[in-house]
């Protein structure tokens, strides 16, 4: 029997690298996990419309740095640093409002980098959908519009978007599927970015899964 696996925890250890880098034993351990859980569902809703599309966390013995990957990094930093700044600051006092978080992290550092090719990436994706969904506008031209143009950039050779919900305001829940060129889930060493997001609509939430198949990662 066939099982379904997470494309991006799949390949852990062979094209992947984990999005948090660091060790630690016992109780420290606990408390960094615990840390980088709710710091990173934080940042997800304080940067929503900002198309971030990965959030990593590296820690050092006294250190806590936080890389954000977004395509709108002018929007983010803000005039003279000014958005880079603040958004620390929200991040010293998130953590401070939760015992031990803040003494685990050391000195916070903040990282903010642009995404070159948002249409190969699977996020950024998945955001243009939902910006389509909740504009009210009809979901099939939103996915060929999508598929066209995530097809267009020369990094990609597939792309498969998956919507799941109350479509088009129907009573009942459905799925639609929309693929383009190849996305082999099996092959190890095949690039695949995945995402899932969720639109929300007056007719409740709509489900939405991207893969973007971009082509085989061998060893130099």
């Amino acid at each position: 029997m066939s099982h379904t696996v997470h494309p991006y925890a799949h390949r852990l250890g062979i094209i992947r690298d984990w999005k948090s880098r660091w060790w630690a034993l016992g109780e420290q351990y606990k408390t960094r996990l615990r840390g980088d859980v709710l710091l990173r569902e934080y940042l997800e809703r304080r940067l929503r419309g900002l198309y971030v599309s990965t959030i990593e966390m590296e820690r050092g013995a006294h250190t806590l740095r936080i890389i954000v990957k977004t395509t709108r990094p002018g929007l983010l930093i803000g005039r003279s640093g000014e958005g880079a700044t603040r958004l620390r600051g929200d991040i010293v006092n998130f953590l401070k409002k939760r015992r031990g978080l803040l003494e685990s992290a050391g000195d916070i550092k903040l990282d903010i980098e642009e995404v070159r090719s948002p249409e190969s990436n699977a996020k950024i994706v998945g955001y243009m959908v939902v910006d389509g969904l909740e504009k009210r506008m009809p979901f099939r031209r939103v996915l060929k519009q999508i598929v066209e143009k995530v097809m267009a950039n020369r990094d990609v050779l597939g792309v498969r978007i998956k919507l799941s919900g109350r479509l088009g305001g129907a009573d009942m829940a459905r799925q639609e599927d929309v693929r383009k060129g190849r996305i082999p889930l099996q092959t190890f060493r095949s690039d695949i970015d995945f995402a899932r997001l969720r639109a929300t609509i007056p007719q409740g939430d709509i489900g939405v899964k991207v893969w973007i198949y971009r082509g085989e990662i061998f060893q130099k």
